[in-house]
């Protein structure tokens, strides 16, 4: 048996199958979008508490992220009219199905992740 047959799950992917992967992994891919939602998956959060949770990540980067995460679907943004103005992100609805999706890489993380350089 070689490497390749080892690998292999027994079919081939159709093109469409190929693509709606790619278009979810675009979705959410990049550097801080999946902790993102995993801080909104366990409450709703405002930008500061955001921007203090998520070591390293610049003002510009967070606020490019999170626009991409809500004009995709994935994550809503509150405004409130107040001074000063406040502002809050949460999961969608849609997004909240990626609950065991999330479960399954913390589970992950646990098991394989002690050994791995994103300590």
């Amino acid at each position: 048996m070689t490497t390749s047959d080892a690998n292999a799950v027994g079919r081939d992917v159709s093109p469409e199958e190929y693509e709606a992967l790619r278009r979810a992994l675009t979705m959410i891919s990049g550097k801080w979008k999946l902790e993102i939602l995993w801080l909104l998956y366990h409450r709703t959060h405002r930008f500061g508490e955001l921007q203090k949770t998520i070591r390293g990540v610049s003002q510009h980067v967070l606020t490019k992220q999170l626009r991409e995460l809500e004009a995709d679907g994935l994550i809503t943004r509150k405004v409130y009219a107040e001074v000063p103005p406040r502002v809050e992100y949460s999961m969608t609805d849609a997004t909240r199905e990626l609950e065991a999706t999330i479960q399954s890489l913390m589970h992950w993380w646990e098991n394989h992740g002690i050994n791995t350089r994103g300590k």
